[in-house]
């Protein structure tokens, strides 16, 4: 059947109008932003995957499938995503941030295979970069043929008159001359015993220059700053380094208040567009600043917690353990928290609704710890204190992380670092209690992760691969280390996104990406919850977005127009 219709010249134009008016309107609203053509991995409610996203002022403001958000809006600028993957911006829930920066002006012992290979990088930074003091930081015993402490012997022939300090890779242990040893008062007299540390010496009652835990501090302390103008340059090498891994928030796990003050100005200037988290390193003037300042939540600061050190480092035979370790007799690691102090300073907190968030390696720190936190917190609770690694935790103790609401803030690079020698420290009954991600989860329905950089490699696709595979990057063991507690790839990213923003208070502003939140994004080639685990060590990052600014796209691909 056919039809006819009549219109005038003048209703033919108006219709024409209309019908313009009408298709226009699906791009009338301007945004900032528009990021398309991809995969847009949100992690909300539903676990949508959309195809494009509009940004304004810094915050999602619609996602969507690709027509719908290209007809609703019009954009300055659009990134063709190229069929990328978009996911929310990943956050390191335990790190150190100013630590890895400063490390960068010093001597590189990580990856040395053994001690003369340290003693010698050590002497041709120095040739390169003179200083008063020799630093550097990164040696592990664990990783060398023998695997017993060194001594100061080849450092005292390198550098006889020049003071030396070298830390292990865990910053829980140091190795230094006999000049260091002198200035610290440490060479002539009988050694001190240090509460929380030990200067181990050899069969003579002599410093051989090992320090360990808060002897370490007795050195450290005399080591002068470097000059503030290389320490800004080292921490923009930092920030650069960080974003080029899809990095945009970072929680610095125990800076003074003059560090956390120069970052605050940094960020004000713009220089440092990284989001943090500052925690408060843990001592009563600290704390009383703390409490004087308040809590301080800027859209790119959080301070409102403090990390306390409750033992060791299970690599330096620091961790406190409820029984001897292994392969030292008598030896159960180190308290370096007074308790009496400890327990005071947490009711600071409490009384001032601040965060607590403890360093705790051994199964004994972890029990004394969630005793006094049980104590004050009386149960469920929305405080988020925080236990940083829980790396032996008994049965019993995996539970009251649930009936208390304590986060576990754990670091799965620590476990495929560790896994070849922890056994031997630990015992083969105990090891099984190390490393219990997925038991720890399940407490809680929660997990934060982090690196603990620069203990580890700042790199967030080791710690995905880490977490759900539990191998090395060659693949060993085969089946993975203690696989029962790896994470599922949601898990392990929720655990990289969504819950660091939940363990800071930052939930309804980060961690997913849905409308009202910061538009804070890492692309990458490749979908981390389809792929094989250790395939996302291979992982391209193209771009990584803060608050709508793209602070970092491959030049190789750019897309942004």
């Amino acid at each position: 059947m056919k039809y006819r219709t009549f219109f005038s010249a003048a209703q033919l134009a108006t219709v024409a109008l209309l019908l313009c008016v009408t298709g226009c309107s699906f791009q009338s609203e301007r945004v900032d932003l528009i990021v398309h053509n991809g995969v847009v991995v949100t992690l909300d409610s539903e676990n949508t995957i959309a195809q494009a996203i509009a940004v304004d002022s810094g915050r999602v403001v619609a996602v969507g499938a690709e027509r719908a958000v290209l007809n609703k809006y019009k954009a300055a600028r659009t990134l063709d995503l190229r069929g990328g993957v978009l996911t929310p911006g990943l956050l390191d829930g335990h790190a150190h941030l100013v630590g890895y920066a400063d490390g960068l002006l010093e001597a590189n012992l990580f990856g040395t295979s053994e001690w003369e290979e340290v003693v010698q990088r050590v002497v041709v930074h120095q040739e390169e970069w003179p200083s008063e003091w020799a630093v550097g930081r990164g040696w592990d015993q664990n990783d060398w043929d023998s695997q017993a402490f060194p001594d100061r012997t080849l450092l005292d022939a390198a550098f006889p008159d020049q003071p030396v300090a070298l830390e292990r890779i865990d910053g829980h242990a140091m190795v230094v001359n006999a000049e260091a040893l002198k200035r610290a008062g440490l060479l002539t007299g009988t050694v001190p015993d240090i509460e929380g540390g030990e200067v181990v010496i050899d069969a003579s009652g002599t410093p051989t220059g090992v320090l360990v835990d808060n002897a370490c501090s007795l050195v450290a302390e005399l080591i002068p700053p470097h000059p503030d103008q290389k320490r800004f340059e080292a921490l923009m090498e930092a920030q650069a380094n960080l974003l080029a891994q899809g990095i945009v928030g970072i929680t610095d796990a125990g800076l003074p208040p003059a560090e956390i003050e120069r970052l605050d100005s940094l960020q004000r200037t713009g220089d440092l567009k990284l989001r943090i988290n500052a925690l408060v390193s843990a001592s009563d003037e600290n704390i009383e600043w703390l409490v004087d300042e308040g809590q301080r939540m800027t859209d790119r600061l959080v301070v409102n917690g403090v990390k306390f050190y409750m033992d060791g480092a299970l690599g330096s035979r620091g961790a406190l353990l409820r029984q001897p370790y292994s392969d030292r007799t008598g030896w159960f690691g180190l308290a370096t928290q007074r308790e009496e102090t400890y327990q005071r300073q947490l009711e600071t907190l409490l009384g001032h609704n601040l965060q607590a968030a403890t360093h705790c390696i051994g199964d004994s720190a972890t029990t004394f710890v969630l005793n006094v936190y049980a104590a004050l917190l009386e149960g469920p609770n929305d405080r988020r204190w925080r236990i940083e690694h829980a790396q032996v935790v008994s049965t019993e103790d995996v539970r009251r992380f649930g009936d208390f609401s304590v986060i576990p803030s754990v670091q799965p690079t620590h476990a495929t670092s560790d896994m070849y020698w922890a056994g031997e420290r630990l015992g083969r009954n105990r090891i099984r209690r190390a490393y219990a991600y997925q038991e720890l989860l399940q407490a809680l329905g929660m997990t934060a992760l982090g690196t603990d950089f620069p203990v580890e490699d700042i790199d967030p696709r080791k710690t995905f691969a880490a977490a759900v595979a539990r191998m090395d990057a060659d693949g060993f063991p085969v089946g993975g280390f203690q696989s029962e507690n790896a994470l599922t790839p949601e898990q392990a990213l929720r655990g990289m996104t969504q819950w660091v923003a939940l363990a800071q208070f930052q939930e309804n502003e980060l961690g997913t990406i849905e409308p009202g939140k910061w538009a804070d994004f890492a692309w990458m080639d490749r979908n981390w919850l389809e792929i094989d685990a250790q395939l996302a060590r291979g992982t391209q990052i193209n771009g990584t977005c803060i608050a709508g600014e793209w602070c970092y796209l491959d030049s190789e691909i750019n897309g942004l127009e």
